[in-house]
């Protein structure tokens, strides 16, 4: 029974009150298991006319087809009673032993409270129907009345009726008869013009209600009794139009128009009306009515002043009114229309259009489709509710929005791991393309090491949490980690109940990091599992199958990338710990110079460079600057910055000039390969001349910072870089004032992509003149950072690697230092001592007289012997107390060990012996052979040696 109901439920609201009671009759008669069935309609003044036959034949139903509502059949007990009937023995059959009647009323809606008619089902031998069969005929009969009530209605009637001349008219040029119908006889009687259009000759008419009943199309029969019985309820008029029989067998339509005459008492007693043929093009008309009336879009029709002349049913539920209230109404005065915004401008401007026009109206909470196609006289409009149509195109499109979102997201993710060098580059790109596109608030990438497991990088989660998850061995770690490590399968928890309830142990730490959902993904490399990635969402979330083949796919990116990464990490941590092993780990402490460096790796590829800076201590307060830039970025190039290093450091030793140094790494530089060159520049600082000469090789000139703040950067153009030049290089002579700046640098801190090495430096000028505070107080390391920052600036994705070397120089004063001209011969020696003993007493170094004569005697001595041209002796007081005697001679005097039985060759044992360093360096001029004393309290001071067995004395 509910299976028939829900069928009959899906039945159109278009179906004519003929074809209802057709389709529920059947319904009934096959579900209680009845021989046949059948439905009477109640006739004003007449009975029950037999309207449907269900399984059994005319032959067996013509005591049936007119019933009289007083009599005692189950059809007429049922009508009168309103109520179900079943009735055993029926006086109609008799001849049908062993069988009974049930049957139920019939209610329509418009035709008041009565019933208007029964249902009844012819029952056999199984007799009365069951209570649930009871109960599925009063469900059907109630369905049929809902149908019934929206079946199509009759045809409209004409608006004006014929009066005067043009009805005399109307008769005379169309077929119209009259006729008298008598409600307590039941009598009707026809005129011969309407014999004529029942089809009926006047001989075999009979007069009586039954012979109209007959020649009504059975289809039409039930509202044209509705309109019958609603004009005598309401002492209204009536008028109907409905299809006859015609006497070839043929239907054709008629209209009548009829008018109750009623008693002294108000009752109606009878109806007079006329009756005429409207069967011209009534078919087609009917069709088009019927198809326009019940179509599924709302349709109307205006005239030529916006004013409805028709609509359908559809457009009745969309205006929320019925047609009467509708038609003659101007369009947009209605209450539903004016809830559509800007409606009459649009319209009127479709309707302007001589071509159909469609757009969309918003009202509340729902979405019109408005079609305007104008019309001779007016337009016609098409209302279709595409509410749900652009509901799902609206998601349609947004899903394909986020399709698109996530596959150029992804797109974005494929190309910034295959970029990603370090594994703190794949866990960005993972929180900037990942997270965003689901919703995600966190990311845990953890690495498994042995048996433990790191954390490889985190986004979202506070630090204290980070600390406690950054090592734990594996039988600690969180269990869906460990789970999704061990099964590699991908785990998707969707909130903290689920999380607690399928790992009853107490919540580690990732469940107890607030988050509400999880996805844990597995990340596998080579068949082996690499570590686990963790996303989670700050609310309960169950992601979709769609969402989850997608993480799952990323995490195989991710995982291939962290491995590219983990292989690169290696390699550069040895790369760059050989590259800070070659650098200087700190600055030496010179009282010729206060020194402060940076050295700042490019911050895209991660590979290590060539560039290198240097301070070298020489011989009488001297010290060398070096600063050089190896071209490229790797492994090897770090190599050969660290053979530079060494080979300036050996050349600086031999106290060569600048050019000379630079020409020898030439050298060098060019029998490395054909694809090695560098730049380089090497500044030589004298403190007691205040002279600071530098040469270059294709590289930046140095900035000289005066204690004013004046910038300047001295020197001619470059040479070129080392392994392509040819020497002789140039050098430059300066002269720097004491507490003056020496800064050095590399192209990268002042040239990139983006900007030309002139604007680079002018933008370095301009911080060495603002950064006047830092230049006064000599705080250099904050000079440093105030370069840096404004030069290479921290969001700069910069592409080289940059080296800055800032240097205060500090000259010697006056009393530091002393000179005197020799004269030639052996008296210079005693010359010599005499000016030691003199100068060593003003300096209150007098425990060094006897050392300091001795060393200057066998110095003097040495220049007497072997050299040429008057001699000079020169005395500083620094750190120490530096003795020097120059000549005009080039050779230079080399130490070598005496026998026994020589007789000379033992002075600059000697030398070596009483003085803590000793030297020699070539001049302008010639050459010059130096040492170095410890100052008394800074150190031991050596005593008087014994050489070679003989004891020194003054013998020289």
């Amino acid at each position: 029974m509910n299976e028939r109901m829900a069928l009959l439920a899906t039945v159109d609201k278009g179906l004519t009150e003929s074809e209802t009671l057709r389709l529920v009759l059947h319904h009934a008669v096959v579900e209680l298991g009845g021989v046949g069935g059948l439905v009477h309609l109640r006739v004003p003044a007449s009975g029950l006319s037999l309207l449907e036959v269900a399984g059994l034949p005319r032959v067996l139903t013509r005591s049936w087809e007119l019933l009289g509502v007083d009599g005692e059949t189950a059809p007429a007990r049922a009508v009168r009673q309103g109520s179900r009937v079943w009735v055993a023995t029926d006086p109609l059959t008799e001849a049908w032993p062993g069988t009974g009647m049930a049957a139920v009323p019939l209610f329509g809606g418009d035709r008041g409270d009565r019933a208007v008619g029964a249902l009844t089902v012819l029952m056999g031998a199984q007799g009365e129907p069951t209570a649930q069969q009871w109960d599925f005929l009063r469900d059907v009969t109630t369905w049929a009345e809902e149908q019934m009530s929206h079946a199509p209605p009759p045809a409209q009637p004409s608006r004006e009726e014929p009066r005067g001349g043009r009805l005399r008219r109307a008769l005379k040029e169309a077929q119209v008869g009259s006729w008298d119908w008598n409600f307590h006889t039941g009598e009707l009687i026809f005129d011969e013009a309407s014999m004529a259009l029942s089809g009926t000759q006047p001989a075999d008419y009979v007069p009586r209600i039954e012979s109209w009943l007959q020649v009504v199309h059975p289809d039409d029969l039930p509202w044209t009794l509705a309109a019958a019985w609603r004009a005598i309820r309401d002492r209204s008029v009536y008028d109907a139009e409905y299809r006859v029989l015609r006497p070839d067998g043929t239907y054709g339509w008629t209209h009548a128009r009829g008018t109750c005459v009623l008693d002294d008492q108000g009752e109606p007693t009878r109806m007079v009306g006329m009756w005429w043929d409207t069967n011209e093009s009534r078919s087609t008309q009917d069709a088009l009515s019927r198809a326009l009336r019940h179509m599924s879009d709302g349709f109307l029709s205006v005239d030529d002043n916006w004013r409805i002349v028709f609509v359908n049913l559809e457009a009745e539920l969309i205006l929320g009114s019925p047609e009467e209230e509708l038609v003659g109404r101007v369009l947009w005065e209605l209450p539903a229309m004016q809830q559509m915004p800007d409606l009459e401008n649009r319209y009127r401007k479709a309707a302007a259009i001589s071509t159909p026009t469609g757009f969309d109206i918003q009202t509340t909470g729902r979405c019109y489709h408005l079609r305007v196609v104008p019309v001779p006289d007016g337009t016609t409009c098409y209302i279709t509710d595409v509410t749900e149509k652009r509901h799902r195109e609206a998601e349609r499109q947004a899903a394909e929005r986020a399709h698109a979102e996530r596959a150029t997201r992804i797109a974005e993710l494929t190309a910034a791991l295959a970029e990603a060098a370090t594994s703190r580059d794949v866990v960005a790109a993972v929180a900037q393309r990942v997270l965003p596109p689901f919703g995600a608030t966190g990311l845990l990438v953890q690495a498994v090491e042995g048996n433990r497991v790191h954390t490889v990088g985190a986004v979202g989660y506070p630090q204290p949490l980070l600390d406690q998850l950054r090592s734990p061995p594996m039988s600690v770690q969180a269990a869906p980690v460990s789970e999704t490590l061990r099964t590699g399968v991908p785990m998707f928890i969707s909130s903290p109940e689920e999380y607690e309830a399928r790992y009853v142990a107490p919540a580690d730490r990732i469940g107890q990091s607030g988050k509400q959902s999880w996805a844990f993904l597995p990340l596998i490399t080579s068949g082996r599992p690499y570590g686990a990635c963790v996303i989670s969402f700050d609310c309960p979330r169950r992601l979709a199958a769609e969402d989850r083949t997608l993480l799952n796919a990323i995490s195989g990116l991710v995982a291939q990338a962290l491995e590219r990464a983990r292989l690169y990490d290696v390699e550069h941590t040895r790369a760059h710990e050989l590259q800070q092993g070659l650098l200087p780990h700190e600055l030496p402490s010179l009282l010729a110079c206060t020194a402060a460096a940076r050295y700042l790796p490019a911050r895209q590829g991660m590979e290590v460079g060539g560039d290198w800076y240097d301070i070298i201590p020489l011989s009488s307060g001297q010290v060398a600057f070096v600063i050089g830039d190896v071209m490229g970025h790797g492994v090897s190039e770090a190599v050969t910055m660290g053979r530079l290093r060494t080979a300036v450091h050996t050349l600086a030793a031999l106290e060569l000039p600048p050019d000379e140094v630079l020409g020898h790494l030439n050298d060098i530089v060019g029998g490395l390969s054909k694809e090695t060159y560098a730049t380089c520049l090497y500044a030589l600082y004298d403190p007691s001349s205040h002279i600071c000469s530098f040469a270059r090789a294709g590289h930046p000139p140095p900035a000289v910072v005066s204690s004013d703040g004046t910038v300047h950067f001295p020197g001619p153009n470059p040479d070129p870089p080392l392994g392509v030049a040819e020497p002789p290089f140039e050098t430059t002579e300066v002269l720097v004032p004491d507490g003056s700046l020496l800064v050095l640098y590399t192209d990268g801190l002042v040239e990139s992509a983006t900007r030309a090495i002139d604007d680079g430096m002018a933008q370095l000028t301009s911080l060495l003149r603002t950064a006047g505070d830092a230049v006064r107080d000599a705080d250099l390391e904050r000079l440093c950072d105030t370069l840096t920052a404004g030069l290479l600036p921290a969001e700069d994705q910069v592409a080289d690697d940059a080296a800055l070397l800032v240097a205060r120089l500090h000259a010697m004063t006056a009393d530091q230092l002393a000179d005197w001209p020799l004269p030639e011969g052996p008296q210079a020696a005693g010359v010599a001592r005499k000016h030691v003993r003199k100068q060593l007493s003003a300096w209150g170094l007098e425990d060094l007289t006897m050392t300091t004569e001795l060393l200057v005697s066998e110095l003097v001595g040495n220049v007497v012997r072997h050299a040429k041209g008057p001699a000079k002796l020169r005395l500083l007081r620094t750190d120490c107390l530096i003795c020097e005697v120059s000549d005009d001679s080039l050779t230079m005097p080399r130490i070598r060990r005496a026998l026994e039985t020589d007789e000379g060759g033992r002075g600059l044992q000697l030398v070596a012996a009483l003085s803590q360093r000793w030297g020699t360096r070539y001049t302008a001029t010639g050459k010059c052979i130096w040492t170095e004393q410890t100052l008394p309290g800074t150190d031991v001071q050596k005593s008087l040696p014994e050489v070679s067995g003989l004891a020194v004395d003054e013998r020289l």
